[in-house]
């Protein structure tokens, strides 16, 4: 994909609701999981608040999964500092040219991150997780609700 829609201030264009599908592969087992929910991106008193929930299917087993995290105003105008719920940095975003690529190392594991903005209502976000016990791809897409 070469055109990304840029987004000149990503906390605004982050704000409402959100319906997420997600594929996660095991690369080294080969099995293949599926994630279908909401993420609501809600305003707190700085940034928002993003709660995720839905239902995570793998291996058959269907279960409830929740996460959240904060989007907090990054050190640029526009851009934002991603956090876990419990404060911990989990990494920048800055949309300004519609794509940003992010690393989060996590013990022997590293998260390497590429966010794109397709249009207005589109985004996806991939992760690929390597590390000794790890070797997954994590694609998600989100479109706006309403």
């Amino acid at each position: 994909m070469g055109e990304y829609w840029p987004v000149p201030d990503v906390l605004a264009h982050l704000a409402g609701r959100w319906r997420v599908e997600r594929v996660v592969r095991d690369l080294a087992g080969g099995h293949e999981g599926h994630f279908a929910g909401v993420t609501a991106f809600s305003p707190l008193e700085r940034g928002l608040l993003h709660s995720e929930s839905g239902t995570f299917t793998w291996q058959g087993v269907a279960r409830p999964a929740e996460r959240t995290l904060r989007f907090l105003p990054g050190r640029a105008p526009g851009t934002a500092d991603v956090r876990f719920a419990d404060g911990r940095p989990f990494h920048e975003l800055d949309l300004s040219s519609g794509r940003y690529l992010a690393d989060h190392p996590c013990s022997a594991d590293l998260y390497r991150g590429e966010f794109t903005v397709l249009d207005a209502d589109r985004w996806r976000t991939v992760w690929r997780v390597g590390g000794p016990a790890k070797d997954l791809l994590l694609v998600t897409d989100y479109a706006r609700e309403g």
